[in-house]
């Protein structure tokens, strides 16, 4: 009676090793399949980072053609404004030397 309960038990152990092992291949495609999407978005993830390296820089460059011309800009105030005070005193002084001219 024990060796019909040890001979089933392990009867039923082999199916269900067979079965297990009958399993294990669609198991084996899935992982697989994930192996390959991993590498595929490591990938795409690199690629991205490599743009977004790129657009960081062209925007740091950016950022500084943008304050260079900002500088030039402003140097170039300073002088239109040196040269409009030059312009103003110019103009007094012939305004002055036409008064004195009529006024005598």
């Amino acid at each position: 009676m024990i060796s019909r309960v040890v001979i089933s038990s392990a009867a039923a152990l082999v199916l269900a090793a067979l079965a297990g092992c009958a399993d294990l291949k669609p198991l084996q495609a899935d992982i697989d399949s994930l192996k390959s999407q991993v590498s595929k978005l490591q990938a795409d993830a690199s690629a991205a980072k490599a743009s977004a390296d790129a657009a960081s820089r062209a925007a740091n460059q950016a950022s500084q053609a943008a304050n260079n011309a900002r500088s030039t800009a402003n140097q170039a105030l300073a002088a239109a404004q040196a040269a409009q005070a030059s312009n103003n005193a110019t103009n007094e002084k012939i305004d002055r030397m036409f008064k004195k001219k009529i006024s005598k």
